[in-house]
Formats: C-alpha cells, sequence, structure tokens
C-alpha cells in the first residue's frame, strides 16, 4: 500500500489477491487517483495484473469505473474492491467473450493498438541510485519498456507500454518523494518536463526491456534513438536542451 499526498487529490496502490472461483489466483494491482472532488466525481483507476490480458484489464477497469458512478458522494474505494473481488470471475468472462468477437470481426488489424510512448527530461538527480532504483521499479510494476538515459548533465526516461500505464507512470512521477533536496530531505520531482507523449507508430521499434544506460557523447545517445526508429523525437527535442 503506497499513499501519496498532493495538491491535487491522493493517488495510492492496493494489491489484491482473488482466489475464489478462479482456476488459478490472480493478483490485481490498482491504482486510484482520488481527485479534490472525491467523493463527488469518479476516482481514475489503474489495473494491471500479470495473470490476465490488457484487454481484459481494461475491461476491470471499466466495470470498476460503472460501480463508481452508483456510488457518487460517498466513499467508494473499499465498496469497489469487494466488488472486483466477488465479480471478477464474471468479468473475465465476458471480456474473453468480446475478445473473441473482435478477434473474428477485426482480423488483419494492428495488434499494437493503444501502445504509447513518452519521452520526459529530468532535470538532476542528488540521490541517484535511489531514484534509478524507484524509476525501475514502477517500469517493473506497469510493464513499461524503454530507456533511462544519462548523457552529461542531461537524463532522459524513455518509455513505451499501454497508454493506461503511461499515464500511471506520469502519476507515481509527480506524486512520489523520489529524491531528496539541498538538506537531504525528501522531496518530490518538481523539475520534469513532458517532451512528448505519443502513440507508437509502425516505424517505431519496440523495447524489449527497460534497461539504464550512461553515454559518454551525444553521438552515442543520438545512435540510441536512430536505432529505434526515433531520429525525428531525438532531432526535435534532445539537441536543444544543450543550450
Amino acid at each position: 500500500f503506497l499513499y501519496f499526498p498532493e495538491t491535487h487529490g491522493i493517488s495510492f496502490r492496493i494489491q489484491i489477491t482473488v482466489k475464489e472461483q478462479l482456476e488459478t489466483d490472480v493478483l490485481l494491482k490498482l491504482l486510484f487517483h482520488l481527485p479534490v472532488s472525491y467523493p463527488s466525481t469518479v476516482p481514475d483507476i489503474s489495473v494491471n495484473s500479470d495473470q490476465l490480458t490488457r484487454a481484459q484489464c481494461m475491461d476491470v477497469k471499466d466495470k470498476l469505473l460503472e460501480q463508481a458512478k452508483k456510488h457518487l458522494s460517498e466513499p467508494m474505494v473499499h465498496d469497489l474492491i469487494l466488488w472486483i473481488q466477488q465479480n471478477l470471475k464474471d468479468v473475465i468472462k465476458q471480456s474473453a467473450t468480446v475478445c473473441n468477437e473482435k478477434t473474428t470481426l477485426s482480423k488483419g488489424t494492428s495488434t499494437e493498438d493503444g501502445i504509447w510512448m513518452l519521452l520526459l527530461h529530468l532535470d538532476h538527480m542528488r540521490s541517484k541510485a535511489k531514484y534509478v532504483k524507484t524509476v525501475e521499479k514502477w517500469a517493473s510494476d506497469l510493464r513499461l519498456t524503454g530507456r533511462l538515459m544519462f548523457m552529461g548533465k542531461i537524463i532522459l526516461i524513455l518509455l513505451q507500454g499501454d497508454r493506461s500505464s503511461i499515464k500511471d507512470y506520469l502519476i507515481l512521477q509527480k506524486t512520489s518523494k523520489v529524491d531528496v533536496d539541498s538538506s537531504g530531505k525528501k522531496c518530490k520531482e518538481k523539475m520534469m518536463s513532458v517532451l512528448c507523449e505519443t502513440e507508437v507508430q509502425s516505424q517505431h521499434k519496440r523495447f524489449q526491456t527497460f534497461e539504464v544506460k550512461e553515454y559518454s557523447t551525444l553521438k552515442e545517445l543520438q545512435k540510441e534513438f536512430e536505432s529505434a526508429g526515433l531520429t525525428a523525437l531525438f532531432s526535435e527535442f534532445v539537441p536543444p536542451l544543450l543550450k
């Protein structure tokens, strides 16, 4: 259970294991973002699970949001958790049926729909080892691939994955105490820039893993982008950082 207070509401993660009526245990990783207006408005919800497909996770999220709308103006997170524990089997069963129908209707369409890419620029890392470890854990938990790149004073994070996971990462990056300030006190990331957030195109290479890499020259960094089919992305956003 992680709790991140912030000026725009709070975000927290809950992991639950659903066993009842299922052939195998399903570990659900739920991320709730409660806006300041909660519970008058529904929370943002993200669902991830190693035991479920991306489509099933999206269906679980949609069903939770449907339930949330029935509980407006009253605290609802606990009720939502209880509901999905009791109804996960039915949601998965419905999801499989819909998935089969979609497969029949959309043969030949791209399987990359919904895969997005995010490029972030960080100004500095005072507690580098801790910061890097945290980014690696978030990428792993959210099943994101890409690179954390260091070149001189330039720090870039390039991520690829489900759009919902990309959004969840941004919430974590903005609301977590991920670094330390000049006095050594834990602090949030306040000097991060979102350089680009876009859907992955056919000419872009998909990263298979998330890696932390250091480059001694700008040319080396440029080659990393070029090998991933991201030459235009590099040209537009990276050179200006050197000025």
